[in-house]
């Protein structure tokens, strides 16, 4: 886990800027050295407006594959609720195939309510949600290895969320990524969860990189924790890069 360099990604959240804006910003953070360029799974705003400008997840990725020649690419993260599980690896495997292999599989189980509601799936409750997401994640990996053709490589699968009883467990089962959106004191304890989970089943915990939400006062002690993969947000109709150039620089000071 330690001997990974610091990797920077941008959560472009596709909420309140038309689709020039968010092409314009994609172009400009993967020219500023940015490493993985995320969106996310939701149909209408987070914040602000609910009812504001909002764009569909998968859609953008594949166009993100073609606009895009360097960086990663993937959804922090993908609802599985929203697509059949085959179907999501073939999405997956074919914006794989578009990005000549850049795309991770950010996936979770799902819980902004309004999403399902508006658009006709089931809630359900979050035990629920994520005992559909055990079921889906073995059919994902076993549609990639039927597909014609198959992956470009073997397409790292990021899990996020932090439950640890399932969420956990199906990381150390499944995941190359874990995404954690917790605070520095919660990681420390999660981790251990973690490689409890991982032990159980005899993986090295080390072979899974450790992902949070970047955060200038905090993000020494998640180094120090083990997480290599950080994240920032920006959105809305004048996206500011700032922060990201500041963590850029961050990270090449780190891993010089």
């Amino acid at each position: 886990m330690t001997d990974r360099p610091v990797r920077i990604g941008l959560q472009l959240q596709p909420q309140h800027m038309d689709y020039a804006t968010i092409r314009r910003t994609a172009a400009e953070a993967e020219e500023a050295g940015v490493d993985v360029l995320f969106n996310w799974d939701h149909f209408y705003p987070l914040s602000g407006e609910p009812d504001g400008l909002h764009f569909e997840c998968w859609t953008m990725l594949a166009a993100w594959a073609e606009s895009t020649s360097r960086v990663e690419i993937g959804a922090l993260v993908t609802c599985n609720s929203y697509r059949n599980p085959d179907l999501l690896a073939d999405m997956a495997r074919t914006v794989d195939h578009i990005s000549e292999g850049r795309l991770i599989l950010g996936i979770g189980s799902g819980w902004f309510e309004r999403d399902y509601t508006e658009y006709g799936y089931e809630f359900g409750t979050a035990g629920g949600r994520l005992d559909d997401l055990a079921t889906a994640l073995p059919r994902i990996e076993s549609r990639w290895e039927k597909l014609n053709p198959k992956p470009t490589r073997d397409i790292p699968v990021l899990i996020g969320g932090g439950g640890e009883k399932k969420t956990l467990r199906l990381t150390a089962k499944h995941a190359d990524i874990w995404h954690s959106f917790s605070d520095a004191e919660t990681l420390e304890h999660k981790l251990g969860v973690l490689r409890e989970h991982c032990a159980a089943i005899g993986r090295d915990p080390a072979d899974i990189e450790i992902s949070v939400m970047g955060k200038p006062e905090d993000r020494d002690r998640m180094y120090d924790l083990g997480a290599r993969l950080f994240s920032i947000h920006t959105g809305g109709p004048e996206p500011d890069l700032t922060a990201l150039r500041e963590f850029l620089a961050w990270r090449d000071k780190r891993n010089a």
